[in-house]
């Protein structure tokens, strides 16, 4: 789906839901991770997180788009268009829209943890990201560190 095809889907919903039309731009945004979507009060346009296209049905990605028209025709209508306000809430149960965004199958991060030992006194040191072992030494007895092995950690 495209973004066009995203703002015709969001204008449709915005008639047939809330009988008011959608007179403004709706992207998708990679960049949203933990939300679903995002309605921005300056110039008004929307951002959904692809994610409830790609890894959720039809069915939340509209209830996701039915959650932000509710704050956009609050916000254009002067009224309560925050999550605590009452106004929101009502609407938002009249429309049958999502309260909140489903969790995404979020990705292990993968850690690298390099091991260091001192040449001197042996202490041993673990980080995550590499030193210079020409300019780094023990801070216990100042001694050489030698580098031992790098580990990939889920």
């Amino acid at each position: 789906m495209t973004d066009q095809e995203l703002t015709q889907l969001i204008q449709t919903i915005s008639l047939t839901v809330f009988q008011r039309p959608f007179e403004h731009q709706a992207n998708f945004n990679r960049r949203l991770k933990t939300t679903g979507g995002r309605y921005h009060l300056g110039d008004h346009h929307i951002d959904i997180n692809p994610k409830m296209l790609t890894e959720h049905d039809q069915a939340t990605l509209v209830g996701v788009i039915k959650h932000e028209l509710c704050h956009y025709h609050l916000h254009l209508g002067h009224q309560g268009y925050r999550h605590r306000d009452v106004a929101f809430k009502q609407l938002l149960q009249q429309v049958g829209g999502a309260r909140y965004a489903p969790a995404s199958l979020k990705k292990v991060k993968t850690r690298k943890i390099e091991t260091y030992r001192c040449q001197s006194c042996g202490q041993v040191y673990q980080r995550q990201r590499q030193i210079n072992v020409d300019r780094y030494v023990c801070r216990l007895c100042r001694g050489r560190l030698v580098h031992l092995k790098t580990e990939i950690n889920a």
